[in-house]
């Protein structure tokens, strides 16, 4: 276990000091949310290439990452193509003055490495175990996976075609996944990694895995998700209006 974690931690850390200085040449510390999916990329393929021999877990949780991962970079970098540097980013650059590039370093590119170990405590304990068997459960997981992966795919999907129409523009999307919840993206995103907690289910301590689903729930909820959106929509005749007849997180429930 512990030359897993250390592999994973270092491969966390190199990615990340990779990252802080491309944001340096760039003065573009947002690039940073380009690079959240391909760490967890990376992380996989590095024990891939430690752990032998692999079983079909290995391989399965690879693909899944692999294949979020990819799909989340691709829409944040398309998001942010030809866009000046995210305002929470310019915002922080302003409150840190001179000390800028040191405070950015630790307080977003090696807290964000710390957050991201910990979120990928379900792939480093699948690595970890050996020989584990496929179980109803974890197939089952690998549905919620799916399901939390194409909600948070489609939801993108339709904000990003709703902007591109020039008669939306100043507007707020009310429809689609964005009529059953206000943040359908973010819902998709903590629901595959409950799958992905699911999972594990059988490999050795897969209890701990759950502390990544906990912490991403949490995070998106509480912190740097839906607070900080819907705080740029605050006091909006059209955003309160909308608050009051749709539910906050997950579908369905908490409307008004």
């Amino acid at each position: 276990m512990a030359k897993i974690i250390f592999t994973s931690a270092i491969t966390v850390f190199l990615f990340m000091v990779y990252m802080f200085i491309l944001a340096q040449l760039k003065k573009d510390n947002s690039i940073v949310d380009i690079g959240w999916g391909i760490g967890f990329i990376l992380i996989a393929i590095s024990l891939m290439l430690l752990v032998e021999p692999l079983d079909a877990k290995d391989l399965l949780i690879t693909a899944m990452i692999t294949v979020w991962g990819v799909r989340l970079a691709l829409h944040i970098y398309t998001r942010a193509k030809g866009k000046p540097e995210d305002f929470r980013y310019v915002q922080w650059r302003k409150d840190w003055g001179e000390k800028a590039a040191l405070h950015a370093f630790f307080k977003v590119f090696m807290l964000q490495g710390l957050v991201m170990l910990i979120v990928a405590l379900p792939i480093i304990i699948v690595f970890n175990s050996f020989d584990i068997q496929l179980t109803l459960l974890s197939f089952a997981g690998i549905l919620i996976f799916i399901a939390g992966f194409l909600f948070e795919t489609i939801g993108d999907y339709q904000v990003y075609k709703f902007k591109k129409n020039p008669g939306n523009k100043g507007k707020i999307i009310t429809t689609g996944l964005w009529k059953f919840t206000r943040h359908p993206n973010y819902f998709g995103e903590a629901l595959l990694w409950w799958g992905i907690g699911i999972f594990t289910f059988g490999s050795d301590y897969y209890w701990v895995s759950f502390v990544s689903p906990l912490l991403m729930n949490f995070l998106l909820v509480k912190i740097s998700g839906v607070p900080m959106l819907e705080k740029k929509y605050e006091g909006r005749a059209d955003w309160e209006e909308y608050k009051k007849k749709t539910p906050t997180f997950i579908p369905f429930i908490g409307r008004r």
